[in-house]
């Protein structure tokens, strides 16, 4: 029997609410004035995520709302599931950020999948490298890399302060995310941008009855200066859902520029001859080591390919 049939006596009737926390099959719904309600899901298919707008029902009682149905998303986060299909990490972004630090030792290849992801989405994308109250010479990343590229750099140090007014105002009139590695100090960013966090969290823990899984789940906070973000949990590893390989080069911007150029419009950039992408490596105008990231992410799509 549908979970919407046990309980729809229970709830009134039907408004939208924004998903603020996940956890498997509950749901935290902030309604239209600010309250925060945990919610079930009215069935196995529905799969809200942190950022996600949804129609949900007030609960009559004591009892959890109910969430029967998902507005349609303006933009998705995803990355491969663990059956190699599509795995939705948070929805209606407009902008990822991505932290980095000189410890622990920072991942250019990471760096640029997360950059892949946001333009394929059409999102906004920066770049926080934080804890710059370090040793300077332990900077172990080209930065000048992504900025001539046009990627905006953020040199941040949530211990000092260093960058952070910068960053809020990056973030207002924005929906975010900030990603990356575990340990490069996201919740201390957090943690700065937000002083209330740890309660806000501990709130969300009492509000969702999920305890201390709350830790591990992306959460969406309203920033006093404008603009949302959502805190995810950090990885060790992170690449764009599946595609077609056609497709990899529109996640490399300096790629994607010199595609026409290309003898043949199908190039995949590999061992193609008259490849314009392969002679702007050699000439130096495109980083050897962007060029090696997005060969990485060809061959990894091509094994997330499904078999005819």
């Amino acid at each position: 029997m549908n979970l919407s049939d046990n309980h729809q006596d229970s709830h009134a009737s039907e408004e939208t609410g924004r998903v603020v926390a996940a956890f498997g099959r509950r749901v935290l719904v902030e309604d239209r004035e600010g309250a925060r309600h945990s919610c079930m899901l009215s069935g196995r298919r529905l799969r809200p995520v942190c950022g996600d707008w949804v129609a949900w029902q007030r609960p009559v009682d004591d009892s959890d709302g109910l969430v029967t149905k998902i507005d349609p998303r303006k933009t998705e986060l995803a990355r491969p599931s663990r059956r190699g299909d599509r795995e939705v990490l948070a929805a209606n972004l407009s902008q990822v950020i991505i932290v980095a630090a000189p410890r622990p030792p920072p991942d250019p290849f990471l760096v640029d999948r997360y950059l892949a992801a946001a333009e394929m989405m059409g999102t906004a994308a920066c770049i926080a490298y934080n804890k710059t109250d370090l040793d300077p010479a332990a900077l172990s990343m080209d930065l000048a890399e992504f900025e001539a590229l046009g990627y905006p750099v953020l040199r941040v140090s949530a211990r000092d302060n260093t960058g952070m007014d910068e960053l809020r105002h990056r973030l207002e009139a924005h929906t975010s995310i900030l990603v990356g590695h575990s340990g490069v100090g996201k919740s201390s960013i957090i943690n700065a941008l937000l002083p209330d966090a740890e309660l806000r969290t501990a709130a969300l823990s009492a509000a969702s009855g999920e305890g201390r899984h709350t830790t591990t789940a992306s959460v969406l906070h309203r920033l006093p200066t404008g603009g949302e973000l959502i805190d995810s949990p950090g990885v060790r590893d992170y690449a764009p859902p599946p595609i077609p390989v056609r497709n990899v080069g529109a996640g490399f911007r300096e790629i994607a520029a010199r595609q026409a150029g290309c003898r043949f419009s199908n190039c995949l950039h590999m061992e193609e001859p008259g490849c314009a992408v392969k002679e702007a490596v050699q000439s130096g105008e495109i980083s050897a080591r962007r060029y090696e990231s997005y060969r990485r992410l060809v061959r990894l799509m091509e094994k997330l390919a499904p078999t005819p």
